[in-house]
């Protein structure tokens, strides 16, 4: 039996593809504030080529999220889970949190010289 598509795994590879888009950059100063260093927090760079790539994968795993979850109320079934308003509202949330650190992770190369 299939399990009923409510954008869960959309939101979560949007939300892995952003992590990873921002790794090369943000990544090292998140940690260095943290208070870890070492010089393997500059092997961290190593994914710079590949920054487009992840963040066209969270943009595409945002769309279809978005398809997902904002549509139609009446377009679910009753016994969906998307039918039931508590879990909307919780999905709804968690996908702006993932279009939040998308548009970090797009935004962090250009803003942080200002920080240096």
């Amino acid at each position: 039996m299939s399990e009923p598509q409510t954008g869960r795994s959309a939101l979560a590879v949007g939300g892995l593809a952003a992590g990873l888009a921002s790794t090369c950059c943000l990544g090292p100063l998140v940690l260095v504030a943290l208070g870890f260093s070492g010089a393997w927090i500059g092997n961290l760079t190593a994914l710079e080529p590949f920054r487009p790539l992840f963040i066209g994968a969270a943009l595409v795993a945002l769309f279809f999220a978005w398809r997902r979850i904002f549509r139609p109320t009446h377009a679910c079934k009753p016994g969906e889970v998307c039918a039931v308003p508590q879990v909307r509202t919780t999905y709804k949330l968690i996908f702006w949190i993932v279009a939040a650190l998308v548009v970090v992770a797009l935004g962090f190369p250009y803003v942080v010289p200002f920080f240096y």
